[in-house]
């Protein structure tokens, strides 16, 4: 394990800087306006943004929208005005029903946040600009390439997704927990850097639990879990040399590898149904709350809502301590993790609203505010040289950042540094995303119930759990989700 994971896993520990790239050039205002620019500060445009933020990320997003009003917006013309649209689901809803004049709807803002699935929806409509002739080449590198890239949607050299927060998946740990199973196993945090790792680290701790009451059998308890399934399939697979979605010009073909899919399958389905595993909760620390679960992998951004305690029941609770590395590859795998986090789209317009917006979101992803909206936030900044263990780590502390978001902190850098991903759309992009959610979680949990069922109407464990372990359960499922990934993409 590096040395910068085993900082990662103490979050007591005090962290060196690091840079995640080296020799990035240093963050500018954005290029002065010229006389051609058709912002006047006589006369402000004004321009309404739409987010999907909400609690602490929305304060954050309008104290800084108040800051740029009175500063950099007041010397070029223009004024901002944001709302928050409730969650991504509620945003996309409302953009995509505006883009279609639908009855009802409001007009378009002139900038919303979106992913690249729902972006190339309404870019189909004819409805997003292109941004990319706003920013100087001396602008653009400053960006972390593959941010930037992955707004280039038609990948022809365009940006009709601005970056403005990244997030990735890390392995979250509760490491008091963890220390007592550790010392009474010698199990090491190291065997937690591969996917086959944490399923061997998981049969242990369900053996070593199960053991602690030796008067009540097969009451062994769960090791891990993930938050996003989709995630899983799409970056496992891409680790293991395959890309489930082949997308060239906007089609996409499917590339489901037989051995890919068994690996993915025997280090998520089969431990389920065992009950190494578990996807108890809407997300998986709430499992992690109440004791039900060691770890997980889940968002960076997330690791706010990581436990500080758990309570067993009314009258047991115990404080824990996080800890956290980088996202889990498979054993001679490529390193491959989610690149997530949602950039704002900017509505065509004309020239004045488009440069009032562009405007907005280069002051916006300057260093010194990009930081600030990131932590607060719980993302990473998307400027290289505000992408730095240093910077955000000094900032952090400065802000009073939650232990947790320091904690996680080296593990995120990590992951980006190795490497992540972010599919190009597609046409059913979306609903295929949708389906890969589902298909592998729901058979897991609704065969390891049927397991836990046998078992307590008097089926010995290794019988009720045979039928499920066969080669042929595996190629139906496979066949099954197939069929129903090639009628989603066709």
């Amino acid at each position: 394990m590096k040395r910068s994971k085993l900082r990662g896993a103490v979050a007591a520990l005090a962290v060196a800087g690091v840079l995640v790239c080296g020799g990035c050039a240093s963050a500018q205002q954005g290029a002065p306006e010229s006389s051609a620019s058709p912002l006047d500060p006589s006369d402000p445009v004004q321009v309404e943004l739409w987010t999907y933020y909400n609690g602490t990320q929305q304060t954050a997003f309008e104290d800084l929208v108040k800051e740029f009003n009175a500063s950099r917006g007041k010397d070029l013309g223009v004024v901002v005005t944001s709302s928050s649209q409730g969650g991504v689901n509620d945003l996309a809803q409302a953009v995509t029903d505006s883009a279609q004049e639908l009855v009802g709807s409001a007009a378009m803002p002139d900038a919303f946040l979106s992913y690249s699935d729902t972006a190339s929806v309404i870019d189909s409509m004819g409805k997003v600009a292109d941004v990319s002739s706003y920013l100087t080449d001396d602008e653009k590198v400053q960006y972390v390439d593959s941010f930037l890239a992955e707004g280039d949607l038609s990948g022809d050299g365009g940006l009709k997704v601005f970056p403005v927060g990244k997030s990735t998946e890390t392995l979250q740990i509760n490491l008091t927990d963890w220390q007592k199973f550790a010392d009474a196993t010698g199990s090491q945090l190291e065997e937690l850097s591969t996917v086959e790792g944490i399923t061997t680290v998981a049969q242990r701790y369900y053996e070593w639990t199960d053991a602690q009451t030796p008067d009540v059998a097969n009451d062994g308890r769960p090791f891990f879990g993930r938050d996003a399934m989709a995630n899983y399939l799409i970056c496992g697979s891409r680790q293991l040399g395959h890309d489930i979605f082949n997308i060239e010009g906007g089609e996409c073909t499917l590339d489901l590898d037989r051995a890919t899919i068994k690996k993915l399958w025997d280090n998520y389905y089969v431990p389920m149904v065992q009950g190494w595993f578990s996807a108890e909760g809407k997300f998986r620390s709430d499992a992690v709350k109440t004791g039900g679960l060691l770890c997980y992998v889940g968002s960076s951004s997330s690791v706010v809502y990581f436990p500080t305690t758990v309570t067993v029941d009314d009258e047991t609770s115990y404080p824990i301590e996080l800890a956290a590395l980088e996202n889990p590859t498979f054993e001679g795998g490529t390193a491959c993790a989610p690149q997530q986090g949602a950039g704002f789209v900017v509505t065509k317009s004309d020239e004045r609203k488009e440069t009032a917006c562009v405007e907005f979101l280069k002051w916006f992803t300057d260093k010194e505010q990009n930081t600030a909206f990131s932590i607060n936030a719980g993302y990473v900044p998307v400027k290289k040289d505000a992408l730095t263990l240093e910077n955000l780590q000094a900032a952090a502390e400065a802000e009073g950042a939650s232990q947790n978001y320091l904690a996680n902190l080296p593990a995120t850098l990590d992951t980006i540094e190795a490497g992540v991903y972010a599919n190009q759309p597609f046409k059913g992009g979306v609903e295929a995303r949708a389906l890969l959610e589902k298909a592998l979680s729901n058979k897991a949990i609704a065969d390891r119930a049927a397991v836990v069922a046998a078992i307590e109407a008097g089926t010995a464990p290794a019988e009720a759990i045979a039928p499920y372990l066969e080669e042929s359960v595996l190629d139906a499922w496979l066949a099954d989700v197939t069929e129903q990934l090639q009628a989603v993409v066709a």
